[in-house]
């Protein structure tokens, strides 16, 4: 992973342009949009300190936002899973994912959809994302961090059941042993949810097979200044900025 912040490549950018729009309103470069998108990502710089060598904040911030809601960002993100999972040799869309909820502390801003987690003495958001065994991000749903993990869930899956047509089985720990589970065996026909947690007498982080990786996904993201915090006015900009994170560990890996 990059320890600094660059402008996207030409490549790069030839990969990007295949899933954003053709034309935009007003005078700016769609390329120079994305690369300001980018670059608040890794400093965690706030809108209106955005330098003068990038679009203005005004638009950089409507297109971040009309990306987020229109499925421009979603469609992003998939795509370059499937181009990254090719390159390693496996199948476009994963048969196996892992699903794990992160509280994080929130930002001062923060207000909406807010909770403490009163297990991890957190006062914030969680953030609950499904990843596959490469630890690629292929949803995320951010919510008060009092709330569910199980309850949580089915919001996450259901938006991947219309194209991850090869998902037989979702890994999870005791958190989603009932609520999800009955979702799944009510709703989705094929689908398993495999139990699988550290023993009640470890002390410590210990990896559990494959579930590990997204534990690593959640560890990357402090390598994010605008995701060390949640510091989102709305719990969906967070969503956005954990999928772009998903995406610019994708397009740092082209050489």
């Amino acid at each position: 992973m990059k320890s600094r912040y660059t402008r996207s490549t030409a490549q790069q950018w030839e990969i990007m342009k295949k899933f954003l729009p053709v034309k935009i309103k007003g005078h700016y470069k769609l390329r120079d949009i994305a690369d300001a998108i980018l670059w608040i990502l890794r400093t965690g710089c706030q809108w209106r300190n955005l330098p003068e060598c990038f679009p203005k904040w005004e638009s950089v911030y409507y297109h971040f936002r009309k990306w987020g809601r229109d499925g421009t960002l979603s469609r992003l993100n998939a795509g370059l899973n499937m181009m990254e999972r090719k390159r390693q040799g496996k199948g476009a869309t994963p048969s196996m994912l892992s699903i794990d909820s992160q509280s994080v502390k929130a930002g001062p801003m923060t207000s909406e959809s807010k909770g403490i987690d009163g297990n991890k003495k957190i006062n914030g958001r969680k953030r609950h994302a499904i990843t596959d065994t490469l630890g690629l991000v292929w949803g995320v749903v951010v919510g008060a961090a009092n709330q569910a993990d199980g309850a949580v869930a089915e919001r996450v899956v259901e938006p991947l059941l219309g194209y991850l047509d090869r998902m037989e089985k979702i890994l999870a720990d005791h958190a989603y042993k009932k609520v999800f589970m009955e979702w799944v065996e009510r709703t989705v026909i094929g689908l398993e949810v495999e139990i699988s947690s550290c023993p009640p007498s470890s002390k410590g982080f210990v990896p559990v097979k494959w579930r590990w990786v997204t534990e690593r996904t959640f560890g990357i993201f402090n390598f994010f200044r605008r995701l060390d915090k949640d510091y989102e006015k709305t719990p969906e900009s967070q969503e956005y900025w954990v999928l772009w994170q998903n995406c610019q560990i994708i397009l740092n890996r082209i050489e």
